[in-house]
């Protein structure tokens, strides 16, 4: 027996829960509701969540915070379809920073809705599984750099602080857990962003150049991320997982 997918409506209005979890059912998904932070974890606790469909404008804890939290901890793997009724472009890409996969303006027709959530769905599994999110261990280290997944920061040799913007943290986790392997851009897209936008297309060139500052990176002889012409981008360096930020450096 097929296994439907479990979706999580978060959403502070009761109408529009109900709304979602009647159509969304209808159209053969199984659907958790939560009103605020505090039952978004509660329907999270059990697992089995397969996306999470996170309304921006929440009270006390907002969308962002929650998105934040999302991608920082155990549930980091659950792709997240943001709710906004805030119009700014701006205030959509903050929501793609936080790690969202993709957002929907409010008002919205169900029928995108329910588009956007087949879409997200089918662009996270259509990955083979080596190249999936999985729940990264506190310390990563390549090289003369360690990778904080907890603080989200990036660190040098002698244990100092580089400030990463969090499109660049999110490209540079995904390049050390997929070691010595070509990703092309839309595999990178896929697993930072997992938007269909052509607005977004050359942003991982931008973040490359960006990342290669970071870490001191010669774009022409590069040590760290090196560019596989007409197919992507390769971390080639060896990571391991470390527990201690003294532990020795990875060997590139």
């Amino acid at each position: 027996m097929e296994t439907l997918d479990h979706l999580l409506v978060v959403d502070d209005d009761l109408d529009i829960r109900e709304l979602l979890s009647i159509y969304l059912q209808k159209n053969g998904y199984k659907v958790s509701v939560a009103a605020n932070g505090k039952q978004m974890r509660a329907a999270l606790a059990p697992g089995g969540i397969d996306l999470i469909v996170l309304d921006l404008m929440l009270p006390q804890e907002d969308g962002l915070s929650l998105c934040r939290e999302l991608r920082a901890g155990q549930h980091s793997h659950i792709p997240i379809l943001m709710l906004t009724a805030l119009a700014e472009e701006t205030d959509r890409i903050v929501g793609l920073e936080m790690g969202a996969d993709d957002y929907l303006s409010k008002p919205f027709a169900s029928r995108e809705l329910l588009a956007r959530v087949r879409a997200v769905l089918r662009r996270t599994r259509m990955l083979p599984p080596n190249l999936r999110a999985t729940t990264a261990p506190p310390l990563l280290v390549f090289g003369d750099w360690r990778l904080d997944t907890q603080a989200r920061h990036l660190l040098d040799r002698d244990g100092t602080l580089v400030s990463l913007s969090g499109a660049e943290y999110r490209l540079l986790q995904v390049l050390l857990e997929h070691p010595q392997r070509v990703l092309s851009r839309d595999q990178l897209l896929n697993l930072t962003q997992g938007r269909d936008a052509d607005l977004f297309e050359r942003s991982i060139d931008l973040l490359i150049s960006r990342l290669r500052v970071h870490l001191q990176d010669d774009a022409r002889e590069p040590r760290y991320i090196k560019t596989m012409r007409n197919e992507g981008y390769v971390l080639a360096c060896a990571v391991t997982a470390s527990h201690s930020v003294s532990n020795g450096s990875a060997i590139c």
